[in-house]
């Protein structure tokens, strides 16, 4: 399913004056994000070239990372990555976003303060509750009970995001949410930082799978009563960031170990 690359128009020469881009933060973000995407691609998380990360630079709020159209996820490392302005021109880096990414993307980091980290898949068990009535998430498991409170849904599927009014539609379906049930398409994880985006994502997909196989039993599903839903989720929070960090940094050893070119070059 390819999808449109952005217009060759809207892609100004490229500008590596600013001091930002040449920040130790930076260079890290990137090993970061390159290391969420090797490890999704492992997890079954993609969906061929398509789908999207992205970071806002540190210091600098007006530019974001993002992958580059045409890799697949298995294939990006740190310097493949772009760094992108709001107005569509590409900063720094080889290649161009895929248009969706840009589109979503931009306007999510121009109209959202708390996404600081937008993490788009069509992982498949979450995209599946996209796809039914109802709630999406129904919080009748532990795992579950990370997001309570945390989640929107856009309920207006509109085809895709091939210019920025569909980005603002979206980034206006956000409101204070963390997670972004987009019907009939896929899932929105965003975050303050890479390693929460990571630590959210992953235990999202875990849920919904859960979810599911607990759904097929046809069986009516039970939710943890809301004040002890309420209750878990409070202590969950409390450790959310520590444990994330920690969590991506096992990510990263892992890769060190099996796949160290994610810190590297364009291709593994």
């Amino acid at each position: 399913m390819a999808h449109a690359r952005v217009p060759a128009g809207s892609l100004a020469p490229q500008d590596n004056t600013r001091p930002e881009l040449h920040s130790e933060a930076l260079a890290e973000a990137k090993i970061d994000l390159a290391a969420c995407f090797r490890m999704a691609a492992r997890l079954g998380f993609e969906e061929g070239i398509c789908n999207h990360f992205s970071a806002v630079v540190p210091g600098c709020d007006d530019l974001f990372i993002v992958n580059p159209y045409g890799l697949a996820f298995h294939e990006v490392t740190a310097s493949s990555l772009l760094v992108c302005d709001l107005d569509g021109s590409v900063v720094t880096g080889d290649g161009e976003p895929e248009a969706t990414a840009f589109h979503i993307h931009a306007e999510i980091h121009r109209r959202v303060p708390h996404a600081r980290v937008a993490f788009h898949t069509h992982m498949p068990y979450a995209t599946a509750l996209t796809m039914v009535e109802g709630d999406p998430l129904v919080f009748a498991g532990q795992t579950a009970l990370k997001f309570y409170g945390r989640v929107a849904v856009d309920e207006d599927y509109g085809g895709l995001a091939l210019d920025g009014a569909e980005g603002a539609r979206i980034a206006s379906a956000i409101g204070e949410a963390d997670i972004v049930f987009m019907r009939q398409h896929g899932v929105m994880v965003l975050a303050r930082t890479i390693a929460e985006a990571w630590d959210d994502l992953y235990y999202l997909e875990r849920a919904c799978e859960v979810q599911c196989i607990a759904m097929s039993l046809g069986r009516p599903l039970i939710p943890v009563a809301e004040e002890v839903a309420r209750k878990t989720a409070a202590q969950m929070r409390k450790g959310d960031a520590a444990s994330a960090k920690l969590h991506l940094e096992s990510v990263k050893r892992l890769l060190d170990a099996e796949e160290p070119g994610y810190r590297g070059g364009r291709r593994p």
